[in-house]
């Protein structure tokens, strides 16, 4: 067997380079839509709901996450529009009283524990630190998991590489992403505070 010449052995390594930034992702991820289709910003100019109205914090200080059925009964018990969608959502859920099975995309591990009270009322952090502008919205965007660990794109990012090729939509939600954000604020923390 003849050696490499060195054209060759940089083509090859080009070549995986490209394959693991640009062709790996598309394949990993699989997209999904959400089960109804929602707009926040309907929801925030027309009906003047504000975020914490269905985004909301318990007395104890444990974040709610996604709104249960009944916040989306409270107003659409009866259709308010004509929309499809609004008739859509009566029928296949308030109706039955069947739960929304929504896509979470900033599910993380089992093994993190993040406490939004702390961010929202302590360091007085906005949403969209990490969530990005998702409240500025008219369509919920497809849902992209991650075929292998089951978790949303959200968690890395758009990019695995960390390489941007444009403004990001949306920032990542990985351990270093929080880990840069406490540095900037110069706010030690333990493992054990967010591993449990």
């Amino acid at each position: 067997m003849k050696p490499r010449g060195p054209a060759v052995v940089l083509a090859g390594m080009a070549t995986a380079l490209f394959a693991g930034w640009f062709v790996f992702p598309r394949v990993l991820y699989s997209s999904k839509s959400q089960p109804v289709a929602f707009s926040h910003k309907a929801h925030i100019d027309k009906a003047g709901v504000k975020c914490e109205d269905c985004h909301s914090l318990s007395a104890d200080g444990v974040f709610n996450g996604i709104p249960r059925l009944e916040k989306c009964a409270g107003c659409h018990a009866s259709p308010m529009t004509q929309s499809a969608e609004e008739k859509l959502l009566i029928d296949r859920y308030i109706t039955p009283n069947r739960e929304i099975p929504w896509l979470v995309y900033a599910r993380q591990p089992d093994n993190v524990y993040f406490a939004h009270a702390v961010h929202l009322k302590a360091a007085g952090l906005a949403c969209e630190r990490c969530h990005g502008r998702h409240g500025a919205t008219n369509s919920l965007r497809p849902y992209q998991e991650n075929r292998i660990t089951g978790y949303s794109r959200d968690i890395w990012g758009q990019s695995i590489s960390r390489i941007s090729y444009g403004p990001q939509e949306r920032p990542a939600m990985k351990m270093d992403d929080c880990v840069a954000c406490h540095r900037e604020r110069n706010v030690e923390t333990s493992c054990i505070a967010c591993h449990r």
